[in-house]
């Protein structure tokens, strides 16, 4: 079992949960066709209140992805309306969508960081939307705020890294610097892309639950796209089905059946897994949990 534990950030003092603040989003008909003519979302229709934590699950190339880069307004969508936090994302200014878009954070799921650059500098990049230019600027040769990417860094054991060139790291803990910096952007719309696919069992479920806490102590919205089912059923109270670009259900965690799972996950041949044999998400479904084949 690793060291890594969940700690409260200090800055919120005995860590009070705060009442829920901003706005969810809503989706309307949405499609999107990629480039080469695939069709990667087809008619989804989705709303999800301000403070709302979601699970998006489905085998891979069910359309997550896609889905949550139109949540993080990095793809216009073909068809359909778009609400981000009270906006259409692309009926305004380019001033006015680089504004929103400092407002939502994506961790990748292979994050977009340099391997020359060092940790400290990965994780203030998750306020470059909202500085002026000339401090985002002078960051990348002098950090403006060390204290505060070290802080963010100890909530996930990495605090030590805080200088280390990022490609003296590992998979799983490049993840964990990519939510570090969105935990330093504090935005109003948490996503996450598959943000535990590199890590063990064990710091995949305290990473889920460190998102998820985020979350709630701040009353933000949180949508995270998981592979492994057990964390979503354990993790989040509603878990919305992706299958080839539709959306299969929308339902209570308590009520995803194992006839649904299998329905969705029928092209991979298995439920994917984090936990071990006999984990709860296994045994709320009538299941022991099953890894692709």
């Amino acid at each position: 079992m690793s060291g890594y534990a969940l700690r409260a950030n200090p800055t919120c003092g005995s860590c009070v949960f705060m009442k829920i603040s901003g706005m969810g989003f809503s989706l309307d008909g949405v499609g999107f066709t990629h480039a080469n003519g695939y069709r990667a979302l087809r008619g989804i229709t989705l709303s999800v209140a301000p403070g709302e934590r979601v699970a998006l699950i489905g085998a891979s190339g069910a359309g997550k992805t896609t889905l949550l880069q139109v949540l993080a307004a990095s793809l216009k969508p073909g068809d359909g309306r778009v609400n981000l936090l009270g906006a259409d994302p692309w009926a305004g200014s380019p001033r006015a969508l680089r504004a929103l878009r400092a407002r939502i954070g994506l961790v990748h799921q292979a994050a977009p960081i340099p391997p020359r650059q060092r940790v400290v500098t990965a994780v203030l990049a998750g306020r470059l939307g909202q500085w002026p230019l000339w401090k985002s600027l002078v960051s990348l040769v002098v950090p403006a705020d060390p204290e505060g990417a070290r802080r963010e860094l100890a909530r996930l054991d990495l605090a030590e890294r805080l200088f280390d060139r990022c490609d003296r790291l590992s998979g799983g803990q490049l993840q964990r610097v990519a939510l570090a910096r969105v935990l330093y952007q504090q935005p109003d719309l948490l996503l996450a892309d598959e943000p535990v696919s590199a890590m063990d069992p064990a710091l995949s479920e305290l990473t889920v639950a460190l998102l998820n806490e985020e979350a709630l102590r701040r009353g933000v919205t949180l949508v995270a796209s998981l592979h492994a089912v057990d964390l979503a059923l354990r993790h989040f109270a509603r878990v919305v089905g992706v299958k080839d670009g539709v959306i299969l259900f929308d339902l209570p965690a308590a009520e995803v059946s194992e006839t649904l799972l299998r329905e969705l996950y029928a092209s991979e041949g298995g439920l994917p897994s984090a936990g071990g044999v006999g984990s709860d998400a296994g045994l709320a479904v009538g299941l022991s949990p099953l890894r692709c084949a």
